[in-house]
C-alpha cells in the first residue's frame, strides 16, 4: 500500500535551537508582540545577544519589583507604579505585561519621560496592545510631583539608570507621594564629585581622608559611591528600610547598584545624624540644604 508523506516544513537544527532558547527565556503568558515592538525580539521572534542582555536586566529587576508589589495590600492588585526616566518604557511595559495585565480593572503604570517623541511612541504602543491602564507623561521628574495627571499617592516608584540628580528627584517624588516602595538604579552621579573637586584644596589641608579623591578618577568614583551612601541614609532618615544589592552581573552593566527602599514609617535619628556628619566631613554642607534636606 502506498502512503503519502505530508510536506511539513522541517526545522533546521539552528531554528530548533533558537525556538528552544526563546521558550526558555519567555515568561508564561508573556506577549511576544510586545517584545517585538520593543525590539527585544526580531520580527521573526528571535533574540540576539544585545537583546538577551537587555531582557536579563529587566527580568532581574522585575523580580524585585514583583516581590514588592505582592507585599502590598491585596497582593498589589490595585497598585500604582511610576517609572521615572522611562525612555522607551521597556521596564513599564514589561511590568504591566507580566503583573498588571492579568489583574483586570486594578492597578496603573505611569511612565514619566522628558522626550516627547518617546512619550508619543509609548502611548501609541500601549493603545495598539490594549494596555489600557498605562499612562505616559511628558514631564521632568521634578514636575511630576506637582502634576494633576498623577494621583496623590503612588505605591511604587522606579528609576532605572536615572542620570545624576534625576535619582534624587525620584526620591523626592517618592517622599512627596508617600511611596510604599522605591526601586532605584542610579547612573552617572556627577553632582557630589563636582562639589568634592571644588573643596579639594581645603580638604587636603584639613584631613588625610581627602587623599581618597585627590586624583580625578578617584574623585569620580568616590563621588559616585558617596552619593549612593548619602541617598541610603536619607531614605532611612525619612522612614524607609533600605537594601542595597547588585542588579545583574558586572559583565552586563557597570551601572549595577540597586537600591530597594520599603516604607516603615520609622525615621532613624541615627541615619539623620550620620548623614549630617558625612556631609560635614566631605565639605558637602550645601547639599544638606538641597538634595538631602531633613525635616
Amino acid at each position: 500500500m502506498n502512503t503519502k508523506l505530508e510536506n511539513k516544513p522541517v526545522k533546521t537544527n539552528k531554528a530548533a535551537k533558537a525556538d528552544a532558547e526563546l521558550a526558555e527565556v519567555l515568561k508564561p503568558g508573556q506577549s511576544v508582540e510586545l517584545l517585538k515592538e520593543l525590539h527585544i525580539l526580531t520580527r521573526e521572534g528571535r533574540l540576539n545577544q544585545d537583546s538577551r542582555r537587555k531582557l536579563k536586566q529587566v527580568y532581574h529587576l522585575f523580580q524585585f519589583i514583583e516581590q514588592l508589589l505582592r507585599e502590598l495590600p491585596e497582593q498589589g492588585a490595585g497598585a500604582t507604579l511610576a517609572d521615572h526616566g522611562a525612555g522607551k518604557s521597556y521596564l513599564g511595559f514589561i511590568i504591566y505585561d507580566l503583573f498588571f495585565r492579568a489583574r483586570q480593572g486594578g492597578g496603573h503604570v505611569y511612565g514619566i519621560e522628558t522626550r516627547s517623541e518617546l512619550v508619543e511612541l509609548s502611548r501609541a504602543l500601549a493603545q495598539r496592545l490594549g494596555f489600557e491602564r498605562m499612562s505616559f507623561l511628558n514631564l521632568t521628574v521634578a514636575e511630576s510631583a506637582r502634576a494633576s495627571e498623577l494621583p496623590e499617592q503612588i505605591d511604587v516608584v522606579t528609576a532605572l539608570h536615572a542620570c545624576d540628580t534625576a535619582t534624587d528627584d525620584a526620591i523626592a517624588f517618592g517622599l512627596a507621594k508617600k511611596a510604599r516602595c522605591m526601586v532605584l538604579v542610579p547612573c552617572c552621579q556627577a553632582e557630589v564629585a563636582a562639589c568634592l573637586r571644588e573643596t579639594k584644596a581645603l580638604a587636603l589641608s584639613r584631613t588625610p581622608l581627602a587623599e581618597l579623591w585627590r586624583h580625578p578618577l578617584h574623585t569620580r568614583e568616590i563621588g559616585s559611591q558617596l552619593t549612593n551612601v548619602l541617598r541610603c541614609l536619607y531614605l532611612e532618615a525619612n522612614g524607609y528600610s533600605v537594601t542595597v544589592t547588585e542588579l545583574v552581573g558586572w559583565e552586563h552593566s557597570m551601572k549595577n547598584e540597586l537600591i530597594l527602599a520599603r516604607h516603615t514609617g520609622q525615621r532613624k535619628a541615627s541615619a539623620a545624624a550620620r548623614l549630617r556628619e558625612l556631609l560635614a566631613q566631605f565639605g558637602l554642607d550645601s547639599l544638606g540644604d538641597t538634595r538631602f534636606r531633613l525635616a
